[in-house]
């Protein structure tokens, strides 16, 4: 027996990524915002009804001018492991829960980032182009860097931080972390500061969350630190690399080479990195597998069903535990109710 519709609307602000629409609508009330001819006049009317967001992307915002205008909002189900682009702090104060998609992505994105390091490291798309464009038949490929006797520096251990560096273990790389504390039980050594870390390896793999915390973090001094010989791989988000510094290094050499899934200004990539031939580029595939995609979307959605049922939130963020660590005041009775919350930490 098909399960009946619910009195439970949700608003999905833009059609995103991953295919979440078909499982909300088995047992919700969906609302497609970017499908509206006027979508501001369309949120003034379905405002006082929505009580979830299905937030399908980083290009998904929902931020406090947006919650606020929902007064029975409870919950906002966020799609990927980085959600900078909810306001999850001002959702945790004022008793909204936020989730994210934690977990299944972790292997797909390893694997994005080692494949990036490699292809930096060897030029593997330089030695592609150079076969393409006729050049073998004239002279071999030049001789490359190698990843051999190099040390990784992972900036945010977390889940998927873990699954890279078994990876760099398992590849014969010395591996190394920084985050905001250390990790009780991680067998690698903890640097305190970012920029001695980099100082001290020759790969910097930047996995940590995105956000004002993050912002530029990796700068013309952290690249300086990481020198001639330094890889740069970017699989988090863009907003962590200070491109204008990262295009500068690139072009003096001031590091050795760069491989960015993700970009401040998505999808807009600057100038300078496309031009830059030591740059490996890839437009934020990390975890674009159709499997890893499809359990992603399944997450959303069961996150949903779990609260819709009464059973909680299944993965949610620091910011707004669960259980709550306070009884906030029912849906619609006024402003969200507030209670607490925890940073989420560059090493989480």
């Amino acid at each position: 027996m098909a399960n009946e519709i619910a009195d439970f609307d949700v608003l999905m602000p833009i059609l995103g990524i991953g295919d979440v629409a078909a499982g909300i609508e088995a047992r919700m009330r969906l609302h497609r915002l970017w499908l509206e001819s006027d979508p501001q006049a369309a949120l003034e009317r379905l405002a006082p009804r929505i009580k979830a967001i299905a937030a399908t992307g980083h290009l998904a915002i929902v931020d406090e001018k947006l919650m606020r205008r929902l007064p029975k909002l409870e919950i906002v189900a966020s799609f990927g492991v980085g959600y900078d682009n909810v306001d999850a702090q001002w959702a945790g104060e004022h008793g909204i829960i936020v989730t994210h998609t934690p977990g299944v992505l972790d292997e797909e994105v390893a694997d994005t980032a080692f494949g990036l390091l490699i292809a930096a490291a060897r030029q593997l798309p330089q030695a592609e182009r150079y076969l393409r464009e006729g050049r073998w038949l004239h002279a071999p490929f030049p001789l490359t860097p190698s990843l051999r006797g190099r040390t990784m520096g992972i900036l945010g251990l977390g889940r998927i931080g873990k699954a890279i560096a078994r990876r760099a273990t398992a590849f014969g790389l010395d591996v190394v972390y920084h985050g905001r504390k250390p990790q009780d039980g991680a067998p690698y050594l903890y640097y305190p500061t970012l920029t001695g870390m980099a100082r001290a390896v020759d790969i910097l793999m930047v996995v940590a969350p995105g956000g004002e915390e993050t912002k530029n973090i990796v700068n013309a001094e952290v690249l300086e630190a990481l020198g001639p010989n330094g890889i740069l791989v970017n699989v988090a988000r863009g907003s962590l690399v200070d491109e204008d510094a990262l295009i500068a290094a690139l072009n003096s050499r001031k590091i050795l080479a760069a491989g960015l899934d993700v970009f401040a200004d998505e999808p807009k990539v600057p100038a300078g990195l496309l031009a830059a031939e030591n740059a490996v580029l890839l437009p934020h595939v990390g975890s674009a597998s159709r499997a890893t995609r499809q359990a992603m979307a399944d997450l959303v959605v069961a996150n949903l069903y779990s609260w819709l049922d009464g059973k909680g939130p299944l993965t949610p963020v620091p910011e707004t535990p669960w259980p709550r660590l306070s009884s906030p005041a029912k849906a619609g009775e006024g402003d969200h109710a507030k209670h607490g919350g925890g940073g989420s930490g560059l090493s989480g």
